[in-house]
Protein backbone atom coordinates (compact mmCIF):
# COMPACT_ATOMS: atom_id res chain seq x y z
CA UNK A 1 0.00 0.00 0.00
CA UNK A 2 2.87 2.16 0.91
CA UNK A 3 4.46 1.62 -2.38
CA UNK A 4 1.50 2.30 -4.27
CA UNK A 5 0.96 5.56 -2.64
CA UNK A 6 4.95 6.21 -3.62
CA UNK A 7 4.43 5.67 -6.90
CA UNK A 8 0.99 7.91 -7.23
CA UNK A 9 2.79 10.92 -5.66
CA UNK A 10 5.73 10.35 -8.08
CA UNK A 11 2.69 9.98 -11.36
CA UNK A 12 1.38 13.23 -10.11
CA UNK A 13 4.52 14.94 -10.23
CA UNK A 14 5.40 13.64 -13.44
CA UNK A 15 2.04 15.25 -14.83
CA UNK A 16 2.04 18.26 -13.18
CA UNK A 17 5.89 19.53 -13.37
CA UNK A 18 7.45 16.94 -16.69
CA UNK A 19 10.10 14.74 -15.81
CA UNK A 20 12.95 17.09 -16.62
CA UNK A 21 11.93 19.44 -13.67
CA UNK A 22 12.14 16.59 -10.73
CA UNK A 23 15.62 14.77 -11.69
CA UNK A 24 16.59 16.57 -8.52
CA UNK A 25 14.92 13.73 -6.53
CA UNK A 26 16.89 11.35 -7.98
CA UNK A 27 20.77 11.42 -6.03
CA UNK A 28 23.86 12.01 -8.41
CA UNK A 29 26.90 10.13 -8.10
CA UNK A 30 30.13 11.94 -6.66
CA UNK A 31 33.14 11.96 -8.53
CA UNK A 32 36.24 11.27 -6.75
CA UNK A 33 39.56 12.52 -7.33
CA UNK A 34 42.26 9.29 -8.12
CA UNK A 35 44.79 10.82 -6.92
CA UNK A 36 44.18 12.70 -3.78
CA UNK A 37 40.65 10.43 -2.73
CA UNK A 38 38.55 13.89 -2.10
CA UNK A 39 35.72 15.00 -3.97
CA UNK A 40 36.46 16.48 -7.55
CA UNK A 41 37.03 16.27 -11.56
CA UNK A 42 39.66 13.68 -12.55
CA UNK A 43 40.73 16.62 -14.63
CA UNK A 44 44.18 17.42 -16.94
CA UNK A 45 47.09 17.11 -14.62
CA UNK A 46 49.53 20.75 -13.57
CA UNK A 47 52.75 20.22 -12.12
CA UNK A 48 54.32 23.56 -10.78
CA UNK A 49 57.45 24.05 -9.28
CA UNK A 50 57.53 25.88 -6.38
CA UNK A 51 60.08 27.77 -3.99
CA UNK A 52 60.27 26.78 -0.54
CA UNK A 53 62.64 29.11 0.91
CA UNK A 54 61.80 30.82 4.28
CA UNK A 55 61.12 34.16 2.15
CA UNK A 56 58.93 32.34 -0.02
CA UNK A 57 56.11 31.59 2.45
CA UNK A 58 53.47 32.61 2.89
CA UNK A 59 53.02 29.93 -0.32
CA UNK A 60 49.99 30.65 -3.31
CA UNK A 61 47.23 27.67 -3.95
CA UNK A 62 49.13 24.59 -2.56
CA UNK A 63 45.91 24.41 -0.59
CA UNK A 64 44.02 22.99 -3.98
CA UNK A 65 47.13 20.40 -4.98
CA UNK A 66 46.40 17.09 -4.93
CA UNK A 67 49.43 15.68 -4.35
CA UNK A 68 52.73 17.92 -3.36
CA UNK A 69 55.89 16.33 -3.17
CA UNK A 70 58.84 17.97 -1.77
CA UNK A 71 62.25 17.66 -2.82
CA UNK A 72 66.17 18.27 -1.70
CA UNK A 73 67.77 21.09 -4.09
CA UNK A 74 71.32 22.65 -4.12
CA UNK A 75 72.31 24.09 -0.03
CA UNK A 76 70.72 20.86 1.21
CA UNK A 77 67.40 23.08 0.77
CA UNK A 78 63.98 21.82 -0.50
CA UNK A 79 61.37 22.93 -3.41
CA UNK A 80 58.05 21.68 -3.57
CA UNK A 81 56.78 20.00 -7.05
CA UNK A 82 52.40 20.46 -6.59
CA UNK A 83 50.15 18.73 -8.72
CA UNK A 84 46.61 20.07 -9.28
CA UNK A 85 43.95 18.29 -11.19
CA UNK A 86 40.32 18.19 -9.07
CA UNK A 87 40.83 22.51 -8.85
CA UNK A 88 42.83 24.76 -10.80
CA UNK A 89 43.45 27.62 -8.49
CA UNK A 90 43.63 31.09 -9.89
CA UNK A 91 47.20 31.75 -8.70
CA UNK A 92 50.04 28.90 -7.67
CA UNK A 93 53.72 30.70 -6.53
CA UNK A 94 56.29 31.56 -6.07
CA UNK A 95 57.44 29.80 -9.11
CA UNK A 96 60.97 28.57 -9.35
CA UNK A 97 62.80 27.00 -11.49
CA UNK A 98 62.95 22.93 -13.19
CA UNK A 99 65.42 20.04 -11.56
CA UNK A 100 66.35 16.94 -12.65
CA UNK A 101 64.74 15.01 -9.93
CA UNK A 102 61.39 16.60 -11.41
CA UNK A 103 61.28 14.00 -14.82
CA UNK A 104 60.82 11.07 -13.06
CA UNK A 105 58.43 12.06 -10.55
CA UNK A 106 56.61 13.33 -12.65
CA UNK A 107 56.80 10.55 -15.88
CA UNK A 108 54.64 8.10 -14.00
CA UNK A 109 51.56 10.66 -14.16
CA UNK A 110 52.20 10.46 -18.32
CA UNK A 111 51.91 13.80 -20.16
CA UNK A 112 51.16 16.93 -17.37
CA UNK A 113 51.46 20.26 -17.89
CA UNK A 114 55.04 21.55 -16.46
CA UNK A 115 54.95 24.97 -15.02
CA UNK A 116 58.44 25.78 -13.95
CA UNK A 117 60.46 29.37 -14.45
CA UNK A 118 63.02 27.97 -16.07
CA UNK A 119 66.11 25.82 -15.67
CA UNK A 120 69.76 25.30 -16.09
CA UNK A 121 70.60 25.64 -19.88
CA UNK A 122 71.98 22.18 -19.87
CA UNK A 123 68.77 20.82 -18.47
CA UNK A 124 66.15 22.54 -21.27
CA UNK A 125 66.42 19.70 -23.83
CA UNK A 126 66.02 17.14 -21.06
CA UNK A 127 63.19 18.49 -20.29
CA UNK A 128 61.98 19.14 -23.73
CA UNK A 129 62.22 15.68 -24.82
CA UNK A 130 60.41 14.30 -21.69
CA UNK A 131 56.83 12.80 -21.56
CA UNK A 132 55.92 16.33 -20.49
CA UNK A 133 54.00 19.16 -21.91
CA UNK A 134 56.45 22.44 -21.73
CA UNK A 135 54.46 25.42 -20.10
CA UNK A 136 57.74 27.01 -18.52
CA UNK A 137 58.20 31.16 -17.85
CA UNK A 138 60.42 30.85 -21.10
CA UNK A 139 57.86 30.67 -23.46
CA UNK A 140 55.06 32.07 -21.87
CA UNK A 141 53.94 35.70 -22.06
CA UNK A 142 53.97 38.35 -18.49
CA UNK A 143 50.13 37.90 -18.46
CA UNK A 144 50.47 34.12 -17.53
CA UNK A 145 54.01 34.52 -15.24
CA UNK A 146 53.05 37.43 -13.08
CA UNK A 147 54.91 39.56 -10.83
CA UNK A 148 53.96 40.02 -7.53
CA UNK A 149 54.78 43.53 -6.45
CA UNK A 150 54.38 42.74 -2.54
CA UNK A 151 57.04 39.94 -3.52
CA UNK A 152 60.70 40.54 -4.16
CA UNK A 153 62.26 38.64 -6.57
CA UNK A 154 63.30 35.37 -6.96
CA UNK A 155 59.78 34.89 -5.04
CA UNK A 156 57.99 37.10 -6.79
CA UNK A 157 56.99 34.86 -10.01
CA UNK A 158 53.67 33.87 -9.78
CA UNK A 159 51.46 31.60 -12.28
CA UNK A 160 47.99 32.67 -13.59
CA UNK A 161 47.14 29.19 -13.54
CA UNK A 162 43.52 29.43 -14.32
CA UNK A 163 45.26 31.36 -17.76
CA UNK A 164 47.63 28.88 -18.59
CA UNK A 165 45.05 25.96 -18.39
CA UNK A 166 42.82 27.61 -20.60
CA UNK A 167 45.42 28.32 -22.99
CA UNK A 168 46.46 24.81 -23.22
CA UNK A 169 42.51 24.10 -23.91
CA UNK A 170 42.64 26.53 -26.37
CA UNK A 171 45.95 25.06 -28.29
CA UNK A 172 44.45 21.35 -27.79
CA UNK A 173 47.70 19.93 -25.90
CA UNK A 174 47.19 16.93 -25.18
CA UNK A 175 47.62 16.71 -21.26
CA UNK A 176 46.84 13.68 -19.34
CA UNK A 177 43.44 13.27 -16.95
CA UNK A 178 44.60 12.52 -13.56
CA UNK A 179 44.68 8.93 -13.49
CA UNK A 180 45.70 6.20 -11.05
CA UNK A 181 49.68 6.33 -10.22
CA UNK A 182 49.96 3.52 -7.56
CA UNK A 183 48.15 3.86 -4.52
CA UNK A 184 44.43 3.97 -3.67
CA UNK A 185 42.27 5.00 -0.79
CA UNK A 186 40.10 3.04 1.83
CA UNK A 187 40.15 1.85 5.45
CA UNK A 188 43.70 1.67 7.50
CA UNK A 189 45.43 -1.55 8.09
CA UNK A 190 45.47 -2.59 11.31
CA UNK A 191 48.29 -1.66 14.18
CA UNK A 192 50.18 1.46 12.96
CA UNK A 193 52.13 3.51 15.85
CA UNK A 194 49.54 6.06 17.04
CA UNK A 195 51.66 9.63 16.27
CA UNK A 196 51.69 12.99 17.86
CA UNK A 197 54.53 14.56 14.79
CA UNK A 198 56.42 13.40 12.83
CA UNK A 199 59.80 15.93 12.39
CA UNK A 200 61.57 15.53 8.69
CA UNK A 201 64.83 16.78 8.08
CA UNK A 202 67.32 18.02 5.06
CA UNK A 203 70.32 19.04 5.33
CA UNK A 204 68.68 22.80 5.20
CA UNK A 205 65.15 22.41 6.25
CA UNK A 206 63.31 20.78 8.27
CA UNK A 207 59.30 19.85 8.34
CA UNK A 208 57.38 19.25 11.02
CA UNK A 209 53.68 17.60 10.63
CA UNK A 210 51.02 17.33 13.68
CA UNK A 211 48.37 14.91 13.94
CA UNK A 212 44.92 17.78 14.20
CA UNK A 213 42.05 15.03 15.44
CA UNK A 214 39.91 17.71 14.71
CA UNK A 215 40.83 18.67 11.51
CA UNK A 216 41.36 14.92 10.50
CA UNK A 217 45.26 15.82 8.94
CA UNK A 218 48.65 16.98 9.47
CA UNK A 219 49.19 19.73 10.17
CA UNK A 220 52.76 21.09 9.17
CA UNK A 221 55.30 23.78 10.08
CA UNK A 222 58.12 24.99 7.85
CA UNK A 223 61.53 25.24 9.64
CA UNK A 224 59.80 26.01 12.90
CA UNK A 225 57.13 28.23 11.73
CA UNK A 226 53.46 27.54 11.01
CA UNK A 227 53.05 26.51 7.26
CA UNK A 228 50.20 28.92 6.30
CA UNK A 229 49.01 29.27 3.10
CA UNK A 230 48.57 33.34 1.21
CA UNK A 231 44.77 32.29 1.89
CA UNK A 232 45.59 31.95 5.73
CA UNK A 233 45.35 28.34 5.75
CA UNK A 234 47.23 26.11 7.71
CA UNK A 235 49.11 23.30 5.05
CA UNK A 236 49.08 19.97 5.37
CA UNK A 237 47.91 16.55 3.97
CA UNK A 238 45.38 13.99 5.41
CA UNK A 239 47.87 11.05 4.36
CA UNK A 240 51.89 11.91 4.97
CA UNK A 241 54.40 10.12 3.10
CA UNK A 242 57.88 9.52 3.57
CA UNK A 243 59.71 8.23 0.98
CA UNK A 244 63.05 6.97 1.38
CA UNK A 245 65.56 7.61 -1.10
CA UNK A 246 68.94 7.84 -2.03
CA UNK A 247 69.80 11.39 -2.69
CA UNK A 248 73.12 11.43 -4.57
CA UNK A 249 75.04 14.27 -6.71
CA UNK A 250 73.70 14.83 -10.35
CA UNK A 251 75.72 16.13 -13.14
CA UNK A 252 73.87 19.40 -12.74
CA UNK A 253 74.57 22.63 -10.99
CA UNK A 254 72.93 26.11 -10.05
CA UNK A 255 74.61 29.44 -11.58
CA UNK A 256 76.88 29.86 -8.21
CA UNK A 257 78.69 26.50 -8.78
CA UNK A 258 75.94 24.28 -6.46
CA UNK A 259 75.56 20.89 -6.82
CA UNK A 260 72.29 19.47 -8.37
CA UNK A 261 71.20 16.40 -6.21
CA UNK A 262 69.25 13.55 -7.44
CA UNK A 263 66.41 12.00 -5.30
CA UNK A 264 66.46 8.63 -6.73
CA UNK A 265 62.49 7.68 -6.79
CA UNK A 266 62.67 4.46 -9.14
CA UNK A 267 63.46 1.26 -7.59
CA UNK A 268 62.13 0.06 -4.13
CA UNK A 269 62.93 0.82 -0.84
CA UNK A 270 60.95 1.52 3.03
CA UNK A 271 59.30 4.74 4.14
CA UNK A 272 56.53 5.59 6.27
CA UNK A 273 52.57 6.38 5.98
CA UNK A 274 51.15 8.76 7.94
CA UNK A 275 47.22 8.29 8.18
CA UNK A 276 44.40 8.91 10.79
CA UNK A 277 46.85 9.69 13.78
CA UNK A 278 49.03 6.83 13.17
CA UNK A 279 52.75 6.30 11.70
CA UNK A 280 52.52 2.85 9.37
CA UNK A 281 56.14 1.39 8.49
CA UNK A 282 55.87 0.49 4.20
CA UNK A 283 57.70 -0.41 1.36
CA UNK A 284 57.55 0.84 -1.70
CA UNK A 285 58.07 0.33 -5.54
CA UNK A 286 58.43 1.41 -8.41
CA UNK A 287 59.45 -0.86 -11.51
CA UNK A 288 59.98 2.17 -13.78
CA UNK A 289 59.53 5.48 -14.72
CA UNK A 290 56.51 4.78 -16.85
CA UNK A 291 54.56 3.20 -13.81
CA UNK A 292 53.36 4.02 -10.27
CA UNK A 293 54.67 3.78 -6.64
CA UNK A 294 53.31 1.28 -4.79
CA UNK A 295 52.72 1.25 -0.57
CA UNK A 296 52.49 -2.27 1.22
CA UNK A 297 53.25 -3.56 4.58
CA UNK A 298 56.07 -6.29 5.34
CA UNK A 299 53.59 -9.37 4.27
CA UNK A 300 53.00 -6.88 0.84
CA UNK A 301 49.26 -6.20 1.53
CA UNK A 302 48.64 -2.59 0.31
CA UNK A 303 48.75 0.73 2.51
CA UNK A 304 45.88 2.40 1.47
CA UNK A 305 46.02 6.11 1.70
CA UNK A 306 42.91 8.18 3.37
CA UNK A 307 40.91 10.84 1.46
CA UNK A 308 41.74 13.99 1.14
CA UNK A 309 45.34 15.80 0.25
CA UNK A 310 48.63 13.69 0.12
CA UNK A 311 52.60 15.05 0.64
CA UNK A 312 54.89 12.91 -0.23
CA UNK A 313 58.90 14.00 1.46
CA UNK A 314 61.93 12.63 -0.56
CA UNK A 315 64.43 12.38 2.18
CA UNK A 316 67.21 10.33 3.12
CA UNK A 317 67.40 10.92 6.67
CA UNK A 318 65.31 9.08 9.01
CA UNK A 319 62.41 11.01 10.67
CA UNK A 320 61.95 11.57 13.93
CA UNK A 321 58.67 10.45 15.29
CA UNK A 322 56.50 11.62 18.65
CA UNK A 323 54.71 8.44 19.67
CA UNK A 324 51.85 8.64 22.25
CA UNK A 325 52.07 6.14 24.42
CA UNK A 326 49.67 4.22 26.76
CA UNK A 327 49.49 7.62 29.05
CA UNK A 328 47.00 10.18 27.09
CA UNK A 329 49.27 12.88 28.40
CA UNK A 330 52.82 11.76 27.63
CA UNK A 331 54.89 10.40 24.51
CA UNK A 332 57.70 9.48 23.65
CA UNK A 333 60.42 10.25 20.72
CA UNK A 334 62.03 8.41 18.74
Amino acid sequence: MLFKRISLFIASLLLLTGCASVTHLIPKSVQHNVLSGREGANGPMLAVKIDDTNQAHPQIGLEDADVVYIEQVEGGLTRLAAIFSSTIPERVGPVRSARISDIDILHQYGRVAFAYSGAQKKLLPVIESANLQNMGAQSQPPSIYTTDPNRIAPVAMVLRADLLMEKIAEKKYQITSANNVGWSFGEAPQGGKPTQSVLIRWPAARYRATWSQKEKRWLLEHNASIDVSESGKTLGPTTLVIQMVAITPSEYHDKVGGITPFSQTVGSGHGYILRDGKTFAALWNRASAEVGTTWTSEDGSEIKFAAGQVWVALTDTEPDFTYVTASADSTKTK
